[in-house]
């Protein structure tokens, strides 16, 4: 029953931002979009997240939506983000949307991978696709209407809501050169990309961000990854490690997302449904904007503090992208699901890669050699 609720998401239109304006009225405009709004009824909705308040980025995603909202609706429509903890603890956002605990939660799908391997594509995968080609994927490649299809399982409608862009390889107490030297590290690393690093021998751990820094510093872990240079400073991880590796493999192009109780979804007006939309669209890609302009100097930052930058070795990225693809290969025949949208995410990878070698690598191949 509630795959035949779901409401189908292919794309969002530049005129939903408007919406309320459209009535169809002649006169006078203003009074028009007054008329409309005054018909709709007034709605408060709780959003937990999964965000400390402190990480403005992050949580600031779940504040742009719950401000366009506002703006677009006139003051009708009212989200009210929660940091983490302040209902529900930060990794629990969607038991407690599927719950109706709240009507909707910002948080990354890749959390939950326990309840389904297959939520991990709401996010990212390992050696996956980049925050350009993840929303090519989502808004014209059949990936949102595939989340949805999965997230209908649990009650839920999930909408991207930010993108970190390609993120930073992790913290470590001391250097790591070789698969070797991963044996037997405590980590914390989230969704696939734990799953892998646990097959090259890695003990792994799942924290909130809020979390973190204490673990790595009174040596509960020995290693840690969050997202980039500006959050990272944030949470002073690196006053806890010394060690900041790059690429972060495991998360090319982190997605964020709104989850919203699919019960709710449906009782609200199209127009406000409307609005949501365009309210999370909007910050995906802010958000993406945001990390892409505030990480350079914020790694400056850490350099000039002490940090140590580091490439992952060869080895150890040809060993995770070999353990990454088996461990595709094992969930899709083992789960009729995760086959389903795998099979369809490779595809469009595939090809998404074969244009990008031509475009984007044949220019920044380029002027990257051009400026060493």
């Amino acid at each position: 029953m509630k795959r035949r609720q779901l409401i189908n998401y292919a794309a969002v239109s530049a005129g939903t931002a408007t919406v309320l304006a459209a009535c169809g009225q002649a006169g006078d405009p203003t009074v028009a979009q007054s008329d409309s709004a005054s018909a709709l009824p007034t709605i408060r909705w709780r959003m937990a997240t999964s965000w400390p308040q402190s990480l403005d980025t992050i949580f600031g995603g779940a504040q742009t939506i719950a401000e366009r909202v506002r703006q677009m609706t006139s003051g009708k429509f009212v989200l009210e983000p929660f940091a983490a903890g302040e209902i529900v603890p930060g990794l629990q956002v969607l038991d407690a949307v599927q719950a109706g605990t709240v009507e909707c939660g910002h948080t990354a799908s890749y959390y939950y991978v326990g309840k389904n391997p297959a939520l991990a594509f709401g996010t990212t995968v390992p050696f996956g696709l980049n925050a350009q080609q993840q929303n090519a994927w989502f808004y014209h490649g059949g990936g949102l209407a595939a989340m949805h299809q999965l997230y209908a399982d649990f009650g839920v409608i999930n909408f991207p809501a930010g993108n970190t862009g390609t993120q930073m390889g992790g913290w470590f107490k001391r250097e790591i050169r070789s698969t070797s030297d991963l044996q037997g590290l405590k980590m914390r690393i989230p969704g696939l990309g734990g799953e892998v690093m646990a097959r090259l021998g890695v003990n792994v751990q799942v924290l909130p961000g809020g979390e973190i820094y204490l673990a790595l510093d009174r040596g509960a872990i020995d290693a840690a990854e969050w997202v980039g240079p500006y959050d990272d400073e944030k949470l002073g991880l690196n006053e806890a490690a010394e060690f900041y590796y790059y690429p972060g493999w495991w998360e090319p192009g982190a997605t964020l997302e709104l989850q919203v109780n699919l019960d709710q979804w449906n009782n609200l007006p199209s127009e406000y449904q409307e609005v949501l939309k365009t309210a999370t669209y909007e910050a995906n890609l802010n958000m993406l904007s945001q990390y892409d302009a505030l990480n350079g100097a914020a790694l400056q930052r850490l350099l000039d503090k002490g940090t140590q930058l580091v490439a992952y070795s060869p080895e150890i990225m040809t060993a995770a992208e070999k353990a990454a693809f088996e461990l595709y290969e094992e969930n899709a025949s083992s789960d009729a699901t995760f086959r389903s949208i795998y099979e369809q995410w490779k595809q469009f990878r595939d090809e998404v890669y074969a244009w990008n070698r031509v475009n984007e690598l044949g220019f920044s191949g380029f002027v990257n050699r051009a400026n060493a």
